[in-house]
């Protein structure tokens, strides 16, 4: 009797392991739950222009055979004789993946000085994946990339350390073209300074500009560089090198430097501490010799000491003769903002264009607030297609298209963008943080 006791526990402890074995997750499988879901359906979801632009649509059960050994879209990473990700393994296989070189925040640096065609780097923004995933992605292409099987620990994952961007250094002058620098400003505790500062460019004729390079000091909410509008009255244009605070130190606006920014022509800008932007061959920025370059600073200091801002741009310019096209800035707002307290709220509004246009870049500004903005668009063969997600109020992407969004005379963009407000009071439209805003901005060309 107890032999056959014994046989029966021996039998149900080895088919218990043989469960165990079966039930436990591949590495794969780890990857698209833990990694793909999380950080990359966002953009690659079904029918999203991102998901049309890269060819990759990750929201359904084919991702394994969407990357792994298939050549990318992206031009520059084909001819390189990148794949998506390659199944060689060991370092060769790590080598050929374009995925790698996407996602591998540590060599941000290499990928944004040497390949800038191969777009910006995934997820969007400094949203990068953290150290744990990073090391479980490369461990997994390393060993072949398999589709089952576990080849990775899984405790790997634990590691929730992320890459964090280097500390502020001046940028060096552009070969060709202008630097611009707000030299070092205080920011007082507890406090958001923002301000204009006009400066001469020095250009006795027009110039055109294919590529930006800023470098900001931490803590900037964000920085624009604006044009005027050539209607302006010559006596609303401001002096060259004086700041123009927007809020003096016991916060009160400033009506002066209000009515200044009425006559603005937005050229350029970035929530990010670092930006390098360079538009695609033959398209390039024009700057109007009539005006020379508005920058506005935002820092938001929420400490009890002094803050230090500073920032850097480079403009980087090209000979008409290789223009082929003129981008022109698309800066839509909605201004109709009112939140109720303790109330998630949802607005929408939405922008047509009444002239055929093509769209090459958008990128969102709201404030602290905004939990999602939603770009689609509305009308024609496309409606109601995703173009623009993101919920990172701070550092939100820049989404560039290739080929570009085309709209025709009468359809347009869609903006939906949702709140939550938590406070006690109602939450308008308005410059700080703590207020809110609904602002599209880009390039397109006609």
């Amino acid at each position: 009797m107890n032999r056959i006791l014994y046989i029966i526990i021996i039998f149900f402890i080895f088919s218990g392991c043989e469960e165990v074995e079966k039930s436990e997750k591949s590495t794969w499988s780890i990857i698209q739950e833990e990694i793909i879901v999380s950080s990359c359906l966002n953009c690659h979801a079904s029918e999203s222009t991102i998901t049309k632009q890269s060819g990759l649509d990750l929201s359904n059960n084919e991702a394994y055979s969407e990357m792994v050994g298939v050549t990318p879209k992206n031009i520059a990473a084909k001819n390189d004789g990148l794949v998506i990700i390659s199944n060689e393994g060991g370092m060769k296989g790590l080598s050929k993946s374009f995925l790698w070189e996407k996602v591998n925040a540590y060599d941000r640096e290499h990928y944004l000085s040497d390949h800038p065609e191969y777009g910006q780097m995934m997820p969007p923004g400094e949203n990068f994946l953290s150290d744990g995933q990073l090391q479980f992605v490369r461990s997994w292409i390393e060993a072949g990339a398999p589709e089952s099987g576990t080849v990775v620990d899984e405790k790997l994952l634990l590691d929730s350390n992320r890459y964090s961007p280097p500390e502020f250094s001046p940028l060096k002058p552009p070969e060709k073209g202008i630097q611009l620098h707000i030299k070092p400003f205080e920011v007082q505790s507890n406090f958001e300074r923002e301000f204009f500062q006009y400066t001469d460019l020095n250009i006795e004729g027009d110039i055109y500009a294919n590529r930006i390079e800023i470098e900001m000091r931490p803590g900037s909410h964000h920085f624009i560089l604006y044009s005027f509008d050539e209607n302006i009255n010559n006596s609303n244009i401001p002096e060259f090198d004086i700041k123009r605070d927007l809020r003096f130190e016991d916060g009160s606006m400033n009506i002066r430097t209000l009515r200044t920014m009425q006559d603005h022509e937005f050229f350029t800008g970035t929530q990010w501490p670092r930006m390098d932007y360079k538009l695609p061959s033959g398209v390039a920025f024009k700057l109007n010799s009539k005006f020379g370059i508005d920058q506005n600073s935002h820092y938001v200091n929420r400490s009890d000491s002094i803050m230090i801002g500073e920032v850097f741009t480079n403009i980087h310019t090209i000979e008409e003769s290789e223009v082929v096209k003129v981008a022109n800035m698309l800066n839509w707002s909605n201004q109709q903002i009112l939140l109720p307290p303790q109330k998630v709220t949802t607005l929408n509004k939405t922008f047509i264009a009444d002239t055929p246009i093509s769209i090459g870049q958008l990128f969102s500004h709201a404030h602290e607030k905004m939990t999602e903005f939603v770009v689609k668009i509305k009308g024609g063969e496309r409606n109601g297609e995703l173009v623009y997600w993101t919920d990172d109020w701070k550092h939100p992407p820049i989404i560039n298209y290739d080929p570009p969004i085309k709209l025709n005379s009468g359809e347009g963009l869609e903006l939906i963008t949702t709140y939550d407000n938590p406070s006690n009071k109602f939450v308008t439209f308005g410059f700080l943080s703590t207020d809110e805003m609904m602002i599209l901005f880009g390039w397109y060309f006609k």
